[in-house]
């Protein structure tokens, strides 16, 4: 498992308590749902990313290629993995238990 994966495992575990206890094999979820964020991070940030600007220096580049890729991460993240947590009765219903 990746750690696109890992992070939308720990947030389901914390956020998505109930939803996280109905599904068959989490492990096998996560690291499929992991890839698919890769997936999506890695299209957006092609198409993100743009033309190189006319005389744009080695480290000027690097700054708009990172800003780009971490600007996918979040987007990717946000649309796949880090859901909206459940209602707050959800959660301390679960927690009583």
């Amino acid at each position: 498992m990746n750690k696109y994966g890992l992070k939308a495992q720990e947030h389901w575990k914390r956020w998505l308590p109930t939803r996280y206890s109905q599904l068959e094999n989490p492990d096998r979820y996560f690291s499929t749902l992991g890839d698919e964020i890769q997936t999506r991070i890695e299209e957006l940030s092609l198409a993100s990313a743009g033309d190189d600007p006319p005389k744009e220096s080695y480290l000027d580049k690097l700054g708009r290629l990172n800003m780009t890729r971490l600007n996918a991460e979040s987007q990717a993240l946000q649309e796949l993995a880090l859901l909206e947590p459940e209602a707050a009765e959800t959660q301390t219903s679960t927690a009583r238990e």
